[in-house]
């Protein structure tokens, strides 16, 4: 059983938008940082958004300004916006919640950004 599951991959043309949703009935998401991953086929795995359990967000320059990670305590969801996407976008993307006592993956979703 995956104690961690994202949604909401898929194709979509540059330019557009795509939100990922990552959540788990056995996880509590707001009692540990969450991150969003994504790896594209010969390349290494590279983190893209991470946000803490006080809701600190950080992200690295390649995503900067066009992905918003968020968190949905009632939802207990951690959601990725990507805005504004380019074909380099194209990956599989992993959530990873982490805490002191787990550290768990989700199995990927194919986000392909494409004409």
């Amino acid at each position: 059983q995956a104690h961690l599951v994202e949604s909401g991959g898929g194709l979509v043309q540059p330019g557009g938008s795509l939100r990922l949703s990552c959540g788990g009935p056995e996880i509590d998401l707001s009692s540990c940082s969450t991150y969003w991953y994504r790896q594209a086929p010969g390349k290494q795995r590279e983190l893209v958004a991470a946000i803490g359990s006080s809701g600190r967000t950080d992200y690295p320059n390649s995503v900067q300004g066009r992905f918003s990670v968020s968190r949905d305590d009632a939802r207990n969801t951690v959601n990725l916006q990507m805005d504004r996407l380019k074909p380099e976008d194209t990956a599989v993307y992993y959530c990873r919640a982490r805490s002191e006592i787990f550290d768990e993956w989700g199995p990927g979703t194919q986000v392909t950004v494409s004409w």
